[in-house]
């Protein structure tokens, strides 16, 4: 009995890789910085930030489970742990290989629309929709990311004839988005804030259950009338499910304390994070209802990456 603490105790045992799925410069790496500059001292060690960008994010989580050293975790995200495994064959089971460890927080996903076309409410975009069908593009940063699965959410609850043009990223999308060949996406809050605030593309609403902080004025899908339509990227730090408990219990302690700084919470808040600490139960049983959504979505919507 006596092993267990002792064991958390002396570890870790050499430096340790957060892994990050994307590229860097993202809204997964920002949160894996600003956690890992916070968690390496409180640890006494190093923890190097290692960008595997690829496969739906599932190329980091893939070096985890493959490494299972105790010294590799992942900053996990929504796209990689809940989407991705009912969309792409993984190396690795998604249950049974990782674990999750501490939860981070959530960046909602913002309805935007091209500026010109003069839209001021969901209901006027669905009027266009009407008048329009099969004509208005909806953007994603790529078949199978949040931005894709919103805008399959919308169509259904709108009952929306609108066509997906997926994008390798949000930065060219928004780029044609902003020049008028499409016309809406469900951007994540972190990539489009700064272009609301210029007032290049116009926030309709955000798929969150609350009014988003970085846009009190800005409804929310429900209360745009748009039921069930809730999308945002979260984040969390995973580990191989072999990790020991008492190694886990400690992951999640520090990182549920860093997140809670001040200037740490103020630095994931500059990108449209909501900081919301878990418990690793509540975590665990967060990450299994978000698989249980997306994967009757995927289903029922037949959604490929073709």
């Amino acid at each position: 009995m006596a092993a267990t603490p002792a064991l958390a105790q002396e570890w870790p045992a050499k430096p340790l890789r957060m892994l990050v799925g994307s590229a860097p410069g993202g809204g997964t790496d920002a949160a894996a910085r600003a956690v890992a500059d916070k968690l390496g001292p409180a640890l006494k060690t190093t923890v190097v930030v290692e960008n595997k960008p690829g496969a739906s994010n599932t190329l980091a989580p893939a070096e985890a489970v493959r490494a299972n050293d105790g010294h590799s975790l992942v900053m996990g995200v929504s796209t990689a742990h809940a989407i991705a495994p009912y969309l792409i064959k993984l190396s690795y089971n998604n249950e049974r290989d990782l674990v999750p460890v501490a939860y981070v927080g959530a960046v909602p996903n913002v309805l935007v629309v091209n500026k010109e076309l003069g839209l001021n409410t969901v209901n006027d975009l669905v009027g266009l929709i009407r008048k329009q069908p099969g004509k208005v593009n909806f953007a994603s940063s790529g078949a199978g990311s949040t931005q894709h699965i919103a805008g399959e959410l919308f169509r259904e609850a709108a009952h929306a004839d609108i066509t997906h043009v997926p994008y390798r990223g949000s930065a060219p999308a928004l780029v044609d988005l902003m020049g008028g060949s499409i016309q809406m996406s469900f951007d994540t809050m972190s990539s489009v804030l700064p272009h609301i605030k210029a007032g290049k593309v116009k926030a309709l609403a955000v798929a969150s259950p609350r009014r988003s902080p970085q846009l009190p004025d800005v409804p929310t899908t429900a209360e745009a009338g748009l039921k069930d339509v809730e999308m945002s990227a979260w984040y969390g730090v995973y580990m191989p499910a072999a990790t020991p408990k008492a190694v886990q219990d400690k992951v999640h302690g520090e990182v549920t304390r860093i997140v809670q700084m001040p200037d740490v919470k103020a630095r994931l808040e500059a990108i449209g994070m909501e900081v919301q600490p878990m418990s690793q139960a509540q975590f665990q049983a967060f990450h299994n209802a978000e698989n249980k959504r997306y994967a009757e979505l995927i289903k029922r919507r037949d959604i490929r990456l073709d």
